[in-house]
């Protein structure tokens, strides 16, 4: 057969078979195609993520056994008194057993330090708040928020309140009758703020799938990280 002047060109070339089509590969190779999901974030490391757990056991049993033990309700459907209050004393001591493990891992450490650290944009966060502002950018954070940070002050400063004013209630012979009356009011009404912080705490987790996943996977997505944290790749 003659072929046609010109034939030789591009239009001669064979045509590829439907199976060797980059889309019906089947032999592993693949396109490298540009990502467009991006990587998720890390936020937590396995160490920080087991100190918060743990201090999270040990303060729902320490608040749960307090309930059984002032009030008369859960007092008479539970019974075993001494059993309840022996877990009580034992969860409230063991509390910043998880802490001071936690010092071991550098990460916990780098996070403490951001917890600890105020800067100009939290006051600005907290005016916002103040005022009830949702706009996208009138509450800047880094790492942690200011709310957040003021939560971990807070509930610090309340565990070593109740550690102290529990050491005067169980060991009766160390403190004049005065000093244990007032440990004990201190004690019974600290406990109450402590269940509604905590009661507020879990509220506001429930409410954010992306807080809670990085608590349980140690990484959040980037968008989300990007918008309520803007200022975390800043602050690093």
């Amino acid at each position: 057969m003659t072929s046609t002047p010109g034939s030789g060109g591009p239009t001669a070339a064979p045509t590829p078979r439907r199976s060797e089509l980059p889309e019906n590969r089947h032999d592993g190779r693949q396109d490298h195609r540009p990502e467009t999901t991006p990587r998720p974030r890390r936020r937590f490391s396995r160490a920080e993520r087991l100190v918060h757990r743990t201090t999270a056991a040990l303060m729902l049993l320490c608040v749960a056994t307090a309930a059984c033990l002032y009030v008369p309700q859960l007092a008479e459907l539970v019974g075993r008194r001494y059993l309840v209050v022996t877990l009580h004393q034992w969860s409230g001591l063991l509390l910043p057993a998880p802490f001071l493990v936690g010092l071991a891992s550098p990460s916990f450490r780098a996070d403490l330090r951001r917890l600890n650290r105020f800067a100009p944009y939290d006051r600005e966060w907290l005016r916002a708040v103040r005022r009830r502002d949702f706009r996208p950018g009138s509450r800047p954070s880094g790492k942690f928020n200011a709310g957040q940070k003021v939560y971990a002050g807070w509930i610090a400063g309340a565990v070593l309140v109740m550690l102290a004013t529990g050491l005067m209630m169980w060991f009766t012979g160390l403190t004049p009758l005065v000093w244990r009356t007032s440990a004990t009011f201190v004690h019974d009404w600290l406990s109450l703020a402590v269940g509604l912080v905590l009661a507020g705490h879990i509220g506001m987790a429930y409410a954010d799938p992306q807080a809670r996943r990085g608590m349980r996977t140690g990484s959040v997505e980037r968008p989300w990280a990007e918008r309520e944290h803007p200022l975390w790749k800043e602050e690093e």
